[in-house]
């Protein structure tokens, strides 16, 4: 077995250690493959995270391991390469860059979240509504998906739904700058509960748990400043190996599921339609909510 592989990234050299250890055991991806995985994610990944800061989940021994810890502070010692980022006490990755994808990969970094704002930023520049299932395995999440899209296309609005690489979804709508996040909630309030309203069997705003049932959750308070959300195109340390991956509308439509989409095939995926949340243009939500102050 091999001890160390030196991967040569551009002008830099990184040293991976353990090259052959499993990390999803199931699927038979070991370290080495996983990080050679993460430079195929890294054009898609990389505009989704980069000027954000970066919390990831580590996993020493891999998914089946008894040992797994959020990291926010920067791992030391860290090469040169790395950009970081303060806020408070907390010295962030700021995840910009191949080498540094790679690196992280390296640690044993099987998830990356980024933060809902972007640093030095006041505005945000996108929507994204948080759906929540109550069920481990919630055979409507593309139902629920699909009832979003609708109302949003209704008021003239277009987004895209990704899986969450674990059991929910996001919706997520780059905007025009102008909104601030509070009126960006305000927006996610008033979509949540228009839905909750119409469809009270599928979907809830209920914020305590032991108050959801079986329903679906939509959480409109996640997307702000100071909280995370999983990346477009993170991998998830679940059986599988699945991706956080942006849909067409004819795959909601057509009910796929989260686990369809992981580290085997996502790469391909890619090359074939792209990244969708780029291929939609930012919406003008500033006069959406103008005309519904007037209603």
């Amino acid at each position: 077995m091999k001890q160390r592989v030196i991967l040569q990234i551009g002008e830099h050299e990184l040293s991976v250690s353990h090259p052959d250890k499993l990390l999803w055991p199931e699927s038979g991806i070991t370290k080495l493959a996983y990080v050679q995985t993460l430079a195929q994610l890294a054009p898609f990944m990389l505009p989704h995270s980069e000027g954000r800061y970066l919390t990831t989940i580590r996993y020493p021994e891999g998914i089946a391991g008894e040992t797994s810890f959020y990291q926010k502070n920067c791992p030391q010692p860290a090469p040169p390469f790395v950009r970081t980022a303060k806020d408070g006490s907390i010295n962030y990755v700021v995840l910009d860059s191949l080498p540094t994808l790679v690196w992280l990969g390296s640690l044993y970094s099987l998830e990356f979240h980024v933060s809902c704002e972007r640093i030095g930023d006041p505005l945000p520049d996108r929507w994204i509504l948080d759906i929540d299932p109550s069920l481990e395995v919630e055979p409507r999440l593309m139902e629920a998906a699909d009832e979003v899209l609708t109302l949003l296309e209704s008021l003239g609005l277009q987004a895209v739904a990704k899986t969450s690489g674990a059991t929910g979804a996001q919706i997520v709508m780059p905007i025009e700058r102008g909104p601030t996040y509070e009126q960006l909630r305000a927006f996610g309030k008033f979509v949540s509960e228009y839905l909750a309203a119409q469809r009270p069997e599928l979907f809830t705003v209920a914020r305590l748990k032991k108050d959801r049932g079986t329903l679906i959750y939509l959480d409109y308070l996640q997307h702000h400043p100071g909280r995370t959300l999983a990346a477009p195109y993170t991998p998830r340390a679940r059986p599988g190996a699945p991706v956080s991956t942006p849909l067409t509308r004819e795959e909601v439509k057509r009910d796929v599921k989260p686990a369809d989409f992981h580290l085997a095939n996502v790469p391909q995926r890619l090359s074939a339609v792209g990244d969708l949340i780029a291929q939609c243009k930012p919406q003008p939500l500033g006069r959406v909510l103008q005309s519904l102050s007037k209603l």
